[in-house]
């Protein structure tokens, strides 16, 4: 990639600039691109949980199957990490947008090849290997994509005399995440409502999967029309050499980890009341698993609301009261949320992962302000990137698997709420430990 050239007019500042729709534009543009590719990956784990065990694992018992299925599901938070550093860097010395052109275009690509990936009845111990191949890859993509997303977004909010409502500008690319897991569950949930259950194992899984590529392609075309971010371009004119990730863990490894902790009780909480849900229905209380994907369709819905709602509050009180009112509300909530579940009714499980997700949304709508507040602009990719994928490894990669382990171990969802507890406690003392950061200029 060749770094940008292009100039600010001479006499007119970044403010000027992004008056011209940039706004618009980035937002639209990172909404719509983190949309796609968080259906790319939550359709992979709400596939892990009802039919990989099956396609790729099928000599094993369902709940062996499907540990091992979350594992290969864990593999992309370990290349998400990676997928920071790589696009982070990228996106700090060459530009947000190019780099946020390739990570979409590798999600989709993954996950289209998945959608024709033979099962282990026909390749053998193969089919799996590939799997993980894919997954690696689509972990790759999404690593580098949530950093950009928010960086663009926030810097084009700033540009345009937007700070004093960054946190709802900065949402957008997060309300992206519930809008890709209702497109995925509602994909699986609809080709199961019209196919046989033969069917559906068959090969009317594979739909959603191949989507993909048309989705793909609608994003690559509305994100070439984002203008690059003004600040960015304004800072490459004051310092075109630069070392990013060099420069994030030798002067800014305080927010570094803030980042990461915060994270924790997001992830965890969120892959427990989203996604582990779907095993604890189906398999430990024996379920239909409409019950549940029901239950995750409308809590998802809810949250689109909830997001920016706590995005716009956060502008206004501030980030850390919001931030640690949504880590108390999930550390508690897990100790109903089993209980509601074990009623086997709709309406118990609704409101079970309805009010988990809204408590999960008080801190992820004002995370992404929150966070990209705590770098500046020439490391902001790099460092929000790097923060964001690390916490993944250590909080989303392992809470499916960890869910299951103890559901298999002690036969309750009280330990996997106890587990929800202590993420819970870790993110409110890096949030503590942080300050506030809602009047910080970009």
């Amino acid at each position: 990639m060749k770094e940008p050239t292009t100039a600010l007019t001479p006499g007119k500042g970044p403010a000027s600039y992004g008056r011209t729709g940039g706004l618009r534009k980035a937002i639209l543009g990172s909404f719509v691109g983190t949309t796609i590719e968080w259906y790319d990956f939550f359709l992979y784990g709400s596939a892990a949980a009802l039919i990989f065990n099956k396609v790729f694992f099928p000599d094993f018992d369902p709940l062996t199957g499907t540990l091992l299925a979350f594992a290969t599901y864990s593999v992309a938070f370990l290349a998400r990490p990676l997928g920071g550093v790589l696009f982070g860097h990228m996106g700090d010395r060459y530009g947000r947008k190019s780099t946020l052109m390739a990570t979409l275009m590798l999600m989709g690509l993954s996950t289209f090849l998945m959608g024709v990936l033979p099962g282990y009845d026909t390749l053998g111990v193969a089919a799996p290997v590939l799997l993980v191949v894919l997954r690696f890859c689509q972990g790759l993509g999404l690593g580098g994509e949530w950093g950009g997303a928010v960086a663009i977004v926030a810097e084009h909010g700033e540009a345009s005399g937007g700070a004093r409502r960054r946190g709802f500008y900065a949402s957008w690319p997060q309300i992206g995440v519930p809008m890709g897991n209702l497109l995925a569950v509602g994909a699986l949930a609809l080709v199961g409502t019209v196919l046989s259950e033969e069917q559906f194992d068959s090969w009317g899984w594979r739909v959603p999967f191949l989507l993909s590529a048309v989705l793909i392609l609608v994003g690559l075309w509305i994100r070439k029309a984002v203008e690059e971010s003004p600040l960015f371009r304004e800072s490459m004119q004051q310092a075109p050499e630069r070392h990013p990730l060099r420069d994030v863990f030798r002067d800014h490894r305080r927010p570094l980890l803030i980042t990461i902790g915060m994270r924790i009780a997001s992830d965890v909480s969120y892959y427990t009341f989203a996604l582990f849900s779907i095993t604890y229905v189906t398999q430990q209380l024996g379920a239909d698993r409409s019950l549940v994907l029901n239950g995750v369709i409308i809590a998802s819905a809810v949250q689109l609301l909830a997001i920016p709602a706590f995005a716009v509050l956060s502008d206004r009180v501030g980030r850390r009261p919001v931030y640690l009112a949504g880590a108390v509300i999930v550390g508690v909530w897990g100790f109903a949320f089993f209980p509601l579940l074990d009623t086997e009714s709709a309406g118990a499980a609704a409101l079970a992962i309805t009010v988990g997700l809204i408590g999960q949304a008080a801190m992820y709508g004002p995370m992404a302000a929150y966070i990209a507040e705590l770098f500046p602009t020439p490391v902001r990719y790099s460092g929000s990137s790097v923060g964001y994928q690390l916490a993944g490894v250590v909080g989303g990669s392992v809470a499916p698997l960890i869910g299951v382990a103890l559901l298999s171990r002690f036969d309750s969802g009280y330990a996997v709420a106890a587990y929800t507890a202590l993420a819970s406690a870790v993110t409110v003392a890096a949030v503590w430990w942080s300050k506030e950061t809602s009047k910080t200029a970009l």
